[in-house]
């Protein structure tokens, strides 16, 4: 397809939330809808596909995209009614279909899922990949050094790449369908296996406890977000229904979920149960008004050749101009990456540094321990903080940022800029200025980075809080040598 006939379409598209999908040509012999190649997800639809076709996508978005944009022939779309659909629609489709060019998402160990456990009151939890592959591994008794993993899955959703934008959607799905994670369900405590025929004699409703006082609520049960399965108050059959709700949510079936509630608010009324119906009312309105939060945020993290937006930061430690230690910590995708963390040795003198590397733990970003007074005593801060971001360049092995975040002012800001020229790269840099009190004041810099606000402050604490770490353990290594 060309870019004028993609331009065209691309106009008809609508600027709401949804799912697009990049086709092939269908095959000669099946004409109609080609091959899904691509999965993406949308705040706005139509500016999110208009997007493929800016000067600069071989750059943002990588040589795997540029070739996909190549060999596409159609370009559709389904909407949703908000972005937590779509967020959930995307990871459901892509583990559906496994389009070519979203092979990242596929099977990454390090990503997020939502289970469902296979329990008489299934657990809905937030794990990571590697946990699955441990789960399974575990219910075959080949765990061995693993550690055991205590559920076996009934269903999976994923993988998301962002764990903060997933538990933002967990809060919001769960306002609607409280679940059960941690606590243990009232029949099933050790107290109760004495008396557990005694209790449903009482109650004729299965799996219900009647004793309030040793069936003590958790505290999501005090807060609304559990249903009182730690408390016997709902039934293994109505739980499901909850289950049931859930997973057709993710699984993009709003519609099938709106038909069964309506159904179930009039027979609750009809039966005169006014109170259920009251309560099944309310999830109606719930789905049907969803409020959407920063659900899509990675969506704004401009993909280099596949990969998640990295933000390095880099700070300076040390006491009375001993011990001068640099560290560099790392963001991705708003999670914290502290395997990619990096430790450097500073000499007294950074003005002549020739210091060596220590400590390897991975991480791109940079950030400076200061007095509050500004500067560091008896250390040239700009020199050292030079040297570290230099050295750090040298490292071709290790993934470059998409943007490098220093501790300070205009001085640091320029002295990290000084060394990506010199070592012949174009990485944007930002600096984090602090009050008297070392507290984040401003942000200078492309004030376009001001939309990662919260990703380049968190990254500047870590490297604040890794950087004085590292200087208390060389300091007291040295004080006892």
């Amino acid at each position: 397809m060309n870019r004028q006939d993609a331009t065209n379409i691309i106009k008809t598209f609508p600027e709401t939330p949804g799912v697009y999908f990049f086709r092939a040509k269908p095959a000669a012999p099946k004409p109609g809808v080609g091959e899904i190649l691509y999965i993406g997800k949308a705040t706005s639809l139509r500016d999110r596909v208009k997007s493929y076709w800016a000067n600069d996508i071989a750059v943002t978005r990588g040589p795997k995209i540029v070739k996909m944009l190549l060999e596409f022939d159609a370009i559709t779309f389904e909407k949703t009614d908000s972005v937590l659909e779509a967020l959930l629609l995307e990871s459901y489709l892509i583990k559906k279909y496994q389009p070519e060019y979203n092979t990242k998402e596929k099977d990454n160990k390090s990503f997020h899922y939502v289970v469902i456990t296979k329990e008489d009151f299934p657990r809905v939890l937030l794990i990571r990949g590697r946990d699955i592959l441990i789960s399974a591994l575990s219910q075959k008794g080949a765990n061995k050094n693993e550690r055991m993993i205590d559920y076996t899955i009934a269903e999976s959703f994923g993988p998301f790449p962002s764990g903060s934008t997933l538990r933002e959607a967990l809060v919001l799905i769960r306002k609607i369908f409280p679940f059960r994670d941690k606590c243990v369900p009232c029949l099933q405590k050790p107290l109760y296996k004495v008396q557990r025929k005694e209790m449903i004699k009482k109650n004729p409703i299965p799996g219900i406890g009647v004793n309030e006082k040793e069936c003590k609520p958790c505290f999501n049960r005090q807060i609304g977000l559990c249903p009182g399965v730690c408390t016997g108050e709902i039934s293994k059959e109505e739980y499901q229904k909850t289950i049931y709700n859930i997973v057709h949510f993710f699984r993009g079936q709003k519609k099938v979920i709106l038909r069964d509630l309506e159904k179930q608010m009039k027979l609750y009324a009809k039966g005169k149960y006014f109170e259920d119906a009251g309560r099944v009312k309310k999830q109606i309105f719930a789905l049907t008004h969803i409020h959407d939060i920063s659900l899509i945020k990675e969506e704004f993290f401009v993909e280099k050749s596949g990969t998640a937006f990295r933000i390095e930061s880099y700070d300076i430690a040390h006491m009375g101009g001993e011990n001068v230690v640099g560290v560099m910590t790392v963001v991705e995708n708003g999670e914290i990456s502290k395997n990619e963390y990096r430790k450097f040795k500073i000499k007294n003198d950074p003005l002549n540094s020739s210091s060596a590397e220590v400590g390897l733990a991975r991480s791109s970003s940079i950030a400076l321990v200061r007095p509050a007074t500004g500067g560091l005593a008896g250390v040239n801060d700009t020199k050292a903080l030079k040297e570290v971001v230099s050295r750090r360049l040298g490292h071709i092995e290790w993934r470059i940022p998409d943007l490098i975040v220093v501790d300070g002012g205009i001085a640091q800001k320029r002295a990290v800029e000084k060394a990506v020229r010199e070592a012949k790269y174009d990485i944007p840099v930002v600096s984090v200025v602090k009050d008297e009190r070392h507290k984040p004041k401003e942000i200078l810099g492309d004030k376009s980075f001001l939309k990662y606000e919260k990703e380049i402050l968190l990254s500047n604490a870590e490297a604040h809080r890794f950087a004085i770490g590292f200087h208390k353990i060389l300091r007291n290594k040295n004080m006892f040598q």
